[in-house]
């Protein structure tokens, strides 16, 4: 029972330490906890409609025609089957949960609640992956790679999708386009997330070379999507701070308050 205990503090840590980083980023107007509770929460069901859609996209005739060739299989799944399913699962959740919510009212917000969200869901989906490897030794070793590369990749997911979805919410111009972007980058980054690891990992028994090309082409999308997170986050930092201080009106008799 402690080993097991290990393992899902080990499967869970990376989750707490990033929603906790997303937390104090927000600048202005902190959200209720019991918010973030409710966005973590339907991250978690999130999982249950994307394993109900991965089951079935798995089990199509495209799927199995994926499995003669490496680079279809690795697109198939990347993209569709993986990309499309959990990022439309976590889309939906995040409407359902998030969307109408009076504490949603700050550019920052979508991408706390969405980036939360995310991490819900990675949070389940590691606590499987890590005690399902078997021995202890084997569950450390996948619990400290998803602590580097998948769960952090959910996170930067996340702040995709609550980027452009609370450009689609506060501004009227491009909302249609925002909107379909809230959706289509994350599954694009996922997709090609996922992509670049299945086919580096079908390729390394059979040509080391192209599999250790592939890993460096990783290292460098991996960099650059930790980059364009760090300029939305930036950018919707700057965004909620004009939006606090237009929000803030000035009352002669009673000093500043919140409109």
């Amino acid at each position: 029972m402690p080993t097991i205990l290990i393992l899902i503090g080990l499967a869970i840590l990376p989750v707490v330490l990033l929603t906790i980083y997303i937390y104090h980023k927000d600048k202005f107007g902190k959200e209720p906890f019991g918010m973030l509770v409710r966005a973590f929460f339907a991250g978690c069901l999130s999982v249950v409609p994307a394993i109900f859609l991965e089951t079935w996209l798995m089990g199509t005739h495209l799927a199995a025609a994926s499995e003669g060739s490496v680079l279809y299989y690795s697109l198939y799944h990347g993209f569709v089957v993986a990309g499309f399913s959990e990022e439309l699962s976590k889309l939906v959740l995040l409407f359902i949960f998030i969307w109408g919510s009076k504490h949603y009212n700050e550019y920052f917000d979508g991408v706390v609640y969405a980036a939360v969200l995310s991490l819900g869901f990675a949070g389940v989906e590691n606590i499987s992956y890590v005690l399902g490897s078997g021995d202890f030794t084997s569950s450390l070793y996948t619990a400290l790679l998803r602590a580097a590369v998948s769960v952090p990749g959910h996170f930067l997911f996340g702040v995709a999708m609550g980027y452009y979805l609370s450009l689609a919410k506060f501004e009227k111009r491009d909302h249609s386009s925002n909107l379909f972007k809230t959706l289509f980058v994350p599954l694009m980054m996922h997709g090609t997330f996922d992509a670049l690891i299945f086919s580096r990992t079908l390729l390394s028994e059979y040509n080391p070379v192209i599999s250790l090309a592939l890993f460096g082409l990783f290292i460098y999308f991996d960099i650059k999507i930790w980059k364009a997170g760090k300029r939305r986050l930036t950018r919707m930092q700057m965004k909620s701070e004009v939006q606090h201080w237009e929000n803030y009106q000035y009352n002669d008799d009673d000093g500043p308050e919140m409109a």
